[in-house]
């Protein structure tokens, strides 16, 4: 009774065992499956198997997509999202096609040949280059075609000599010396003088001075025609016009500066 009561406990252990779920190996699939003390492949050797990242999908599909169904009862596949539905394009502009390219293209060039009454020059590196006509001012001295065509050594060399014939060398002269009769120096007098302008040296007395002094300076086309005649009619002691109101000896703004720099240089 008692061994039979032991074979019955056995097989309930047997059934049990049986039935309970088996635990799944945690480390399955992480790191190296099999024996990690293995020796590497050999070279050459095509390992196989499901890549850890499954690579991108590229889709041929056009850029528009139907977005699939998400209602209860969808046939869509287990485990795949539906595309988001793109937003609604713009309208396409209009272009312009081969056709109406062509008409606008003829009535261009028939608009060059009626203004110009000339055709137009295809451009290719097979054609000569346009040869300018009608234009004096440009020369084909340097073309040796051109000049070939109308010139021989024997007129080249009769032209130079033509050309030395007419060849004059004109000897230098003596600088003119000036006398004093042409007139007041304004150099020698500027290089007489020491005073800055505007210091006076010399007085002045008279009504409205300024305003004969503008009236009388618009006379002369520059101060260094001004200065002349203030010195012919008696200058800088004397001023009659008013051309040296402040009494520096300089009429109408006339300075003596860059004559002497010009000689300090």
């Amino acid at each position: 009774m008692r061994v039979f009561a032991s074979y019955a406990a056995a097989g309930s252990l047997l059934v049990m065992a049986a039935c309970s779920p088996q635990v799944p190996d945690s480390a399955a699939g992480v790191g190296i499956d099999g024996d990690p003390f293995a020796p590497p492949p050999a070279a050459g050797t095509t390992i196989t198997g499901a890549p850890l990242v499954p690579p991108a999908r590229v889709s041929t599909e056009p850029y528009q997509v139907t977005p699939a169904p998400r209602s209860p009862g969808s046939t869509a596949a287990a485990g795949t999202f539906a595309a988001a539905a793109p937003e609604p394009a713009a309208a396409a502009p209009s272009y312009l096609t081969d056709d109406d390219i062509a008409r606008e293209a003829a009535a261009a060039l028939a608009a060059t040949q009626a203004n110009s009454g000339v055709a137009p020059l295809e451009a290719s590196p097979s054609n000569p280059a346009p040869q300018a006509a009608g234009n004096p001012s440009i020369s084909d001295e340097n073309d040796f075609q051109a000049v070939s065509s109308r010139q021989s050594i024997e007129s080249d060399a009769a032209r130079l000599e033509r050309q030395k014939a007419q060849y004059q060398q004109v000897q230098p002269v003596a600088v003119p010396q000036r006398t004093e009769s042409s007139g007041p120096n304004i150099v020698r007098y500027a290089l007489s003088t020491s005073n800055p302008k505007g210091v006076r040296l010399y007085s002045r007395s008279g009504i409205n001075l300024k305003a004969r002094n503008q009236r009388n300076c618009a006379e002369f086309a520059s101060p260094d025609q001004a200065q002349v005649a203030f010195l012919e009619q008696g200058g800088p002691q004397r001023d009659r016009k008013a051309l040296d109101p402040d009494g520096d000896g300089f009429a109408c703004g006339w300075d003596p500066a860059p004559y002497r720099l010009a000689v300090q240089n």
